[in-house]
């Protein structure tokens, strides 16, 4: 089956259909690019595919090993790059709840978002900056990059 079908709507604005679900996205082009950017650019979204991968694998490795990781969340800052453009760069800032996590469960949590497939899908010079905030413990925030 396929994943998706995705229909230009005129305007720099395209409507992408999740096949199995019937779930919808809109994109439209960013304001540096031509567009009104009053929702996802199609590099936002990639951008954001890259938080959102992270935390499902974080999801899936907490849930493997009992670990707490609800009401984690992310932010996105996207760097673009010219000639060709493209992007250049992701920051993605993971929060963790205040958990009191052990050295363990650190360092299977961020070596799970580390493993994302969509961060290792994309290009290597894309630079992937991430930073995981520890709720319970500001001094010890973990930085990694791909």
């Amino acid at each position: 089956m396929k994943t998706a079908e995705v229909i230009y709507l005129g305007d720099l604005r395209t409507e992408a259909t999740h096949l199995r679900s019937g779930h919808k996205i809109h994109t439209v082009a960013p304001p540096d690019n031509q567009g009104k950017g009053d929702a996802f650019s199609p590099t936002d979204l990639a951008s954001t595919s890259l938080a959102s991968c992270m935390m499902t694998i974080v999801a899936i490795a907490a849930q493997t090993h009992g670990i707490e990781v609800g009401g984690m969340r992310a932010e996105v800052l996207k760097h673009m790059a010219n000639d060709p453009r493209r992007i250049g760069g992701v920051e993605i800032d993971l929060y963790m709840p205040a958990m009191n996590y052990t050295g363990r469960e650190r360092s299977i949590l961020a070596g799970a978002a580390n493993a994302c497939p969509v961060g290792r899908s994309l290009h290597p010079a894309l630079e992937q900056i991430l930073r995981i905030h520890w709720g319970d413990d500001p001094v010890k925030d973990v930085e990694s990059g791909h």
